[in-house]
Parts: structure tokens; C-alpha cells; sequence
């Protein structure tokens, strides 16, 4: 349990722990989830032949083919454009969504992944892009569940990471995209500011900050847990932490300046993809929209949904504490999921903020199984039914 200071006492495990039986039934929870992306997207394909069929029209590639296709689209084509083609050298005037250069908004960690390993995996960039995700995926909350039973045992741990394989929003782990990827190196970083483990804290942030936006969460939680070493055990050293997290996110600026001659990434997020701050104005419009006009638009219902999760989250958060650099980051991902004026409460971010989950299942009452039970049942209904909202491209992920 957390204390005052943001800390919590680790339990102790005996040798009759269950943690190992628990992890086995995970790991085909992991699968189940798997599963369920890819029936949402064979929905997708059988539609696409359908559609074919009934124009009179050559039927589409293979279903394979058609199933990929889902699993790279949105943000997903815009990874593989930087993991073939890196990034841009120069940037033209008044750049939008339609130019190749626009590629310069996504962040470095995750395709430098992929072209390093795409090499030595068989397959092609596709495959090296869905196949790290998914060992990522299962990495990230194996992670996840060290972190909740450090806190709360391996009872809640078990919980948390069901939870975290079909929550809708890990969709994401099976999208070319670089949440598996952000998640990971969060969750690594935030057990070992947990055990005041600060180098690798602090690498693992500098790693997280140069993943996507959001990873400068981990930069605030860095800050927090120095902050309470300090206070509480006058531990200087764990200011190494926040030194070396935001290393990933300036160099990243840095290298795009010394490659294009400009500050790439901001005038790029501002021009292209229109990504100014509405303070959280846009959530609440399309929360709001998705009452008054009802199914108009999935996009608008996607984010109504989502912040009405969030909120019923952070009011679990708030009844079942977590450490505060753990609290810290939560916050940060939320803040930056609801201000932006264009893309803003999605299931993708909301999974993001991982340590809620932990909060859900150490929250969730004994005596409520079958309703524990129930929502994990939504979810993976959930999965199916979010990739194939994506598949069709129905609603903005």
C-alpha cells in the first residue's frame, strides 16, 4: 500500500506464490486478446470481398493481405514511410496531411527499432513492425504486473494484467504503431523509480521521451521521484533520473534541426496536423455532440466513451492510491490526451496511462467477481468491435 510520501512497502511472496500459475493463464489471455485484433480486422477483410463480389469487381488480395492492411493503416502507413524512408531532409512551405514530409511529427524510437531488426527477422518491414509489438506487448505487461505486485501482491498483479491485455485500447499493441513501444520502456521505468533504481530510470525515460509526445510523462515522474527521495532520505542521487530523461525528446528536436535547417517537429505538429491546444474544449464538444446527436459521429462517440472511462478511472485513482511518480505520469498522458484542439480522448491514450489499471484492480471489490468477470468480457468485445471500427476507418483512432 502507498504511503505519504509516495512509497509503498513491497509484500512479501513465499514460495507457495501463485505468481507462476498466474502468469501462465496471462499469457493466454495475451493470446486471447491477439486474437480478438485480428478477428476485427478479418470483419474488415470479409467486407472488403464482400463489396468486391457485389460490384462485380476482382476480388482484393489475400486474406492475410487484407488483415495486414487493417494493422498498418492510420498512423500505422506513416511508422513504415520513416522505418523505409527516414526522415525528411527538407520541409516545404505550408506543409499539410497529404505531403510525404509530414512524417517528420512521428517520433524515432520505434522505427530505429524496426530498421534494426528488420534485417535479421524474416518477412519484411511489415512483419518486423507487427512482430515487435506483439513480443512488446506481452513485455509491457508482464512489466505492468511487477509493478502492481510490488504494491499490492500477485493477486491484484494477475488482475491488472488481464486487464491490460483486453482493455479495447490495446488495440494499439497490434497496430504498427509505437504504444507497445512507449508502454514498455514507461513501465520498466517507472519499477525501477519505484526500487530507486535511478540510472535506469533515468534511461529508460530518455528512451520513453524520445518514443512519442506523451513519453515527457516520464520526465514528470522522474522529477516527482527525486523530488521525494530527496525530501524523505536526502538521496541526491536520484536526481540522475530526471537529468537523463529528457535526453530522447531534445535530441530528437536537435537531430530534425540539423537535418532540415528548421525546428521540424513544431512546425510540422502545427501546419500538417493541425495540433494546436483547446484546453480540453474539443473533448467536451464531441462529449457533448455524441449525446445531443447520437451515433452521427463514431468519432465523437469514441471520445465521449473514452472520457467518460477516464474519469471513472481517476475516481479509483483517487480511492486506491498509487505512488506518486506513478500518479505523476497518469496525469501528464491524460492532460495531453484531452488538450489538443484535433485527436483528443482516444482508448489508445487512455491505455497509455497504464498505472490506472493497476489502481482498477487493486480498487475492485472481492465480492464482485462475476462483475470483474463481466467487464473483462466487454473489453475483448470491445477490441473486436474498436478494430474494425478502425478497419473501416469509421472513426479517427
Amino acid at each position: 500500500m502507498s504511503t505519504a510520501t509516495g512509497t509503498a512497502e513491497l509484500p512479501t511472496h513465499t514460495e507457495a506464490s501463485p505468481w507462476p500459475s498466474y502468469l501462465k493463464r496471462v499469457s493466454i489471455a495475451y493470446l486471447a486478446s491477439r486474437l480478438c485484433v485480428i478477428a476485427g480486422a478479418a470483419i474488415v477483410a470479409a467486407q472488403e470481398v464482400a463489396e468486391a463480389n457485389r460490384l462485380g469487381e476482382p476480388r482484393p488480395k489475400n486474406a492475410v493481405g487484407l488483415i495486414t492492411q487493417v494493422l498498418t493503416s492510420w498512423d500505422g502507413a506513416w511508422y513504415l514511410r520513416i522505418i523505409r524512408d527516414w526522415y525528411p531532409t527538407s520541409i516545404p512551405p505550408d506543409v499539410t496531411y497529404n505531403d510525404m514530409e509530414a512524417r517528420a511529427a512521428f517520433f524515432p524510437v520505434y522505427p530505429m527499432l524496426v530498421r534494426t531488426l528488420d534485417p535479421i527477422l524474416p518477412g519484411g518491414d511489415v512483419f518486423a513492425s507487427l512482430f515487435i509489438n506483439f513480443v512488446l506487448g506481452a513485455v509491457a505487461i508482464y512489466l505492468v504486473g511487477l509493478i502492481a505486485r510490488d504494491l499490492f501482491g500477485p493477486r491484484i498483479a494477475y488482475r491488472a494484467m488481464v486487464l491490460m491485455c483486453f482493455f479495447p485500447g490495446s488495440v494499439a499493441l497490434s497496430l504498427t504503431y509505437s504504444e507497445a513501444t512507449l508502454i514498455t520502456v514507461a513501465a520498466g521505468c517507472l519499477l525501477m523509480l519505484h526500487r530507486k533504481h535511478w540510472l535506469a530510470a533515468g534511461l529508460l525515460a530518455a528512451i520513453g521521451s524520445g518514443t512519442r509526445p506523451n513519453g515527457i510523462g516520464l520526465i514528470v515522474a522522474c522529477a516527482v521521484a527525486a523530488f521525494f527521495a530527496i525530501k524523505d532520505d536526502r538521496d541526491w542521487r536520484s536526481l540522475i533520473a530526471p537529468v537523463l530523461a529528457p535526453i530522447g525528446f531534445i535530441s530528437f528536436q536537435l537531430y530534425l534541426y540539423d537535418r532540415t535547417g528548421e525546428w521540424a517537429w513544431f512546425r510540422v505538429q502545427t501546419e500538417a496536423w493541425d495540433e494546436g491546444t483547446s484546453f480540453g474544449l474539443t473533448a467536451i464538444k464531441n462529449t457533448l455532440e455524441a449525446f445531443t446527436r447520437p451515433l452521427s459521429s463514431p468519432t465523437d462517440t469514441l471520445t465521449a466513451v473514452s472520457v467518460m472511462v477516464m474519469i471513472a478511472l481517476l475516481v479509483v485513482l483517487w480511492k486506491r492510491r498509487l505512488p506518486w511518480p506513478m500518479v505523476a505520469f497518469a496525469l501528464v498522458v491524460l492532460a495531453l490526451m484531452v488538450l489538443p484542439s484535433t485527436v483528443t480522448a482516444r482508448p489508445r491514450f487512455l491505455y497509455t496511462a497504464f498505472p490506472l489499471f493497476i489502481s482498477a484492480a487493486a480498487w475492485w471489490p472481492e465480492e464482485h467477481e462475476e462483475g470483474w468477470g463481466l467487464t473483462i468480457a466487454m473489453s475483448a468485445a470491445g477490441i473486436v468491435a474498436l478494430t474494425g471500427l478502425y478497419g473501416v476507418l469509421g472513426a479517427i483512432p
